[in-house]
Formats: C-alpha cells, sequence, structure tokens
C-alpha cells in the first residue's frame, strides 16, 4: 500500500516541480516515515471538503514539509529549550511528530479538515508510544477563529492558507503576546507572507533553502 503512495506523490512533486526534487523529496520521504514510524506522506487538495460545502477558498493543498528540512530547523533550536510546539494547518501531525522528538512535550495541532486531523491523531499516538511522556491535542478547527494558547513558544506553518487568513492569524499571535509577553519562534516554510511578521517586529535568525524551492525560516520575537 505504501509503495503506491510513495509513487503517486513522485509523480505528483514531478508534475509540479521538477523530478530532482521528487527524488530528492521521495527519498526522505521513505527514509523519514521507516525513522519516525508514522504515515504522512502524500498530498490532498482538500476536493472532500470543498464537497462538503465547507470553504477552501482561503487554504493551500495539504502536503507535508520534507524530513530533512524539518531536521534542520529542529536541530537549529533544539538548544533554545522550547516547550509548547503549536502547528497551525497541522495535516497529518508529521511536524509535530519530529518535534517530539527534538525535545518539545507539549504538542498542539490545529487543522479545518477533520479527516487529516484523524490522520494527525493516530499518527501521534504512535509518536507517545516511543515517548510516553509526551503530551499532544489535536483540534479541528478554522484558525482564523483560533485562539493562540497562552504558553505557546513556538509556532509552525507550512504556508497552510492564503495572505487574508495569515494577517488574522497574525494578530491572534500579537494578541497572546500582549496578554502574555514571553519569546516567541515562528518556524515558517514556503514563507510567502513573511513580510507580515517582518512588519510587526519579528527578526529573522535562521534561513535554510534546498533545491530552489525548499525554504524554511525561523523568525523570533523579544
Amino acid at each position: 500500500m505504501r509503495f503506491f503512495t510513495y509513487i503517486k506523490y513522485f509523480f505528483y512533486l514531478a508534475s509540479n516541480w521538477n523530478l530532482r526534487i521528487a527524488w530528492h523529496i521521495l527519498d526522505k520521504e521513505i527514509k523519514g516515515e521507516k525513522k519516525y514510524g508514522i504515515q504522512t506522506t502524500g498530498a490532498d487538495e482538500l476536493k472532500k471538503l470543498e464537497a462538503k460545502g465547507i470553504d477552501i477558498s482561503h487554504a493551500t493543498i495539504y502536503m507535508p514539509a520534507s524530513y530533512d528540512l524539518l531536521e534542520t530547523v529542529f536541530t537549529e533550536l533544539k538548544q533554545k529549550e522550547l516547550v509548547h510546539f503549536l502547528d497551525i494547518g497541522c495535516g497529518k501531525g508529521r511536524a509535530m511528530c519530529v518535534a517530539a522528538h527534538f525535545g518539545f512535550k507539549k504538542l498542539t495541532g490545529i487543522d479545518f479538515s477533520r479527516e487529516l486531523c484523524d490522520y494527525a491523531k493516530i499518527n501521534l499516538e504512535e509518536t507517545k508510544k516511543q515517548i510516553p511522556d509526551l503530551s499532544y491535542k489535536i483540534i479541528n478547527n478554522d484558525a482564523f477563529y483560533y485562539d493562540i494558547p497562552d504558553d505557546a513558544d513556538c509556532i509552525f506553518f507550512f504556508n497552510p492558507f492564503d495572505e487574508f487568513i495569515m494577517q488574522e492569524v497574525i494578530e491572534h499571535i500579537e494578541n497572546s503576546l500582549a496578554a502574555f509577553p514571553r519569546e516567541l519562534y515562528i518556524i515558517y516554510f514556503n514563507p510567502l507572507h513573511k513580510n507580515h511578521f517582518l512588519d510587526k517586529g519579528y527578526k529573522e535568525i535562521f534561513f535554510s533553502k534546498k533545491l530552489k524551492f525548499l525554504e524554511g525560516s525561523v523568525l523570533k520575537k523579544r
């Protein structure tokens, strides 16, 4: 079953980018899924949600962050002793699972697709078997209406929605920081709207770019 998932994903990547990046990502997919013991490979254009009458006009397709870029960024942040990792647009939970292996003990994921949330719960349960003291929560909700937890010290985005939603989410983050001042890190992959964070006073402390399309930024406030 996984073989066909990998093949389908490879052709999806090749048709949307190129063969080089498709081979690179597929290699990391196979190794990463085995290493972390989860199943998160695949892309989803969210057509099932649209068929149910759910507005997907501001959403981007589901596609997991590459394992190598996640590991690069988490290695960079490992010495920060961060605790609560929040993934906005968590999909099947890949970034959360990898975050747990890099020391995060509290994880929260939010996604407006119930089906993806169900997959995330399965993958987080597998991760919890490996890390028993892990605490996690998966929330099926729209990020537009979600209040940022007052102890979240690292927030992850993989370009989950358009500029309209991103601006509203940033306002929620700013409200949380005003109410509960703290040092906050933003991990932003494919950072199309990074300028909105910079305009709010965030500083980019790390940037990685691989094969032209795999971009990851870490921003910090305070």
